[in-house]
């Protein structure tokens, strides 16, 4: 082998290994992004069985009224095209006739759903450290924002009574809230103070063996 014939090889076999390299890394971080669940359109099975049906059409996207969705990008904590939304851009304002799940062809979005109280798009979590309620100062935003005010958000006697002012904190029942996003969108501080997020990586589970006589 000439010695141009072996520095074209090396030159090849090096672009060859950036080339991989530089592959791998997207796969990395398109498989770490979508470790992240993301939230979903109301109406959205269950995560696995959501990435499943959804064929990436964005019917769900184009019959949004309020440009809510989006299809996810490389990079993104979803499966790319798949519908999904950013609170604190735009949250889901709750339409009643639910237009996003009747755009949906495969059952992705469950047709079923009729009232969109019932929607369970994640779960309202408050931050006390940075809430401006929790931390001595009136305001109340979340719970006069939130469409199901008065069940997903009620408001409590602070438990420290910090001030004659800071009467009130946010609490949030999950029983209720439907993961819209309104009050996250509302949130005054510069980074929201109470987010939606997945369920499961802040609920926990009693267990079947307590027996708490009084809930029967």
């Amino acid at each position: 082998m000439s010695r141009r014939d072996f520095i074209k090889r090396a030159a090849q076999t090096t672009a060859a290994a950036g080339c991989g390299g530089l592959l791998w890394f997207a796969l990395l971080r398109q498989q770490s992004a979508q470790a992240a669940v993301p939230l979903r359109p109301p109406g959205a099975r269950a995560e696995r069985d959501f990435s499943a049906l959804c064929i990436k059409c964005g019917q769900c996207v184009q019959a949004c009224p309020y440009h809510t969705l989006s299809l996810a990008k490389p990079g993104e904590p979803a499966v790319t095209g798949t519908p999904r939304f950013a609170p604190r851009d735009v949250p889901c304002f709750m339409c009643e006739d639910i237009p996003c799940a009747k755009a949906c062809p495969t059952g992705a979005l469950d047709r079923g759903l009729r009232d969109i109280r019932a929607a369970r798009m994640g779960l309202a979590v408050v931050d006390p450290a940075s809430c401006l309620s929790w931390q001595g100062l009136r305001c109340e935003v979340c719970f006069r924002a939130c469409p199901v005010s008065g069940k997903a958000i009620t408001i409590a006697p602070h438990p420290r009574q910090l001030s004659r002012h800071a009467v009130f904190v946010p609490l949030v029942h999950a029983e209720a809230c439907t993961g819209c996003g309104v009050c996250e969108k509302r949130c005054p501080t510069e980074v929201a103070a109470i987010r939606i997020v997945d369920p499961a990586l802040v609920q926990g589970k009693i267990g079947a063996h307590y027996r708490m006589e009084w809930n029967a």
